[in-house]
C-alpha cells in the first residue's frame, strides 16, 4: 500500500474541501492526514487477517463498502459511502451503483468460469473499481487491497508487492504504476501484471 512518498508534500496545508468530514479535528496537513489514514488502513489489514471469504462476499457492493469503511471509517465521516459528487475521474454520481453492479456481475463470471488466470482476474477488477471512482478518495488505496483480497482469499496465493522490489525513488515507482495503468486503460494489463508482483 501507498505508492507514493508525501514526505515533500507533507507540510501542505489541506484547504477546506479537503477537511470537510474529517473525525479528527487536529489534521491540518496532507502529512498528518496521510499518517491517519496509513493508521486506519493498518486497522484495516489487521482485521482482515486470519479472515476467510467467498466469492459472493467478496464480490458484493456491501463487502466492497465495507474494506473501505474499515480503511478510512477512523477519519472520514463518509468512509464506505459512495460519493454524492462529480470529480474529474470516474463515472458519474449516478452511475456508480449500476457500473458496480456490472463489474461485480463480471468478476462472479470470470471467477466462476476461471476466464482469467487469478494474478489478471484480480487486477482486471482493481481496473475497474479505479474508473468506476466509488468514493470521494482512497479508491486507488481500496483497489489495491480489494486486488490483494481477491489474490488471497478466493485464490490463496501471496498479496501483491505493487513495486516494493523496486530500488528507485517512491515518485518514479508510482510513474511505473501509473503508466501500466494508462496501458490498461486501452486493454493491455501486461505492465500492471508485471508491476504488481515486482
Amino acid at each position: 500500500m501507498g505508492l507514493m512518498d508525501t514526505s515533500s508534500f507533507g507540510q501542505t496545508p489541506l484547504d477546506a474541501d479537503e477537511r470537510e468530514g474529517l473525525l479528527i479535528a487536529s489534521i491540518t496537513t496532507n502529512g498528518e492526514l496521510d499518517e491517519f489514514e496509513q493508521h486506519n488502513i493498518e486497522h484495516a489489514l489487521q482485521w482482515l487477517m486470519g479472515r476467510s471469504f467467498t466469492a459472493d462476499v467478496v464480490f458484493s457492493e456491501a463487502f466492497i463498502r465495507l474494506v473501505h469503511k474499515r480503511m478510512f471509517g477512523e477519519v472520514w465521516v463518509w468512509a464506505g459511502e459512495f460519493r454524492k459528487t462529480n470529480k474529474n475521474f470516474g463515472v458519474d454520481k449516478w452511475e456508480i451503483i449500476t457500473e458496480l453492479r456490472k463489474l461485480i456481475d463480471d468478476a462472479k463470471f470470470w471467477h466462476a468460469n476461471a476466464i482469467y488466470p487469478p494474478d489478471e482476474l484480480a487486477l482486471r477488477f482493481k481496473h475497474r473499481i479505479v474508473q468506476i471512482h466509488c468514493f470521494a478518495n482512497g479508491n486507488g488505496r481500496h483497489s489495491r487491497l480489494m486486488a490483494d483480497i481477491i489474490i488471497e482469499k478466493l485464490y490463496q496465493m501471496p498479496a501483491f508487492t505493487w513495486g516494493r522490489k523496486f530500488q528507485q525513488k517512491d515518485v518514479l515507482i508510482r510513474n511505473l504504476y501509473l503508466d501500466a495503468i494508462k496501458l490498461a486503460d486501452n486493454g493491455d494489463f501486461s505492465a500492471l501484471l508485471k508491476f504488481a508482483r515486482s
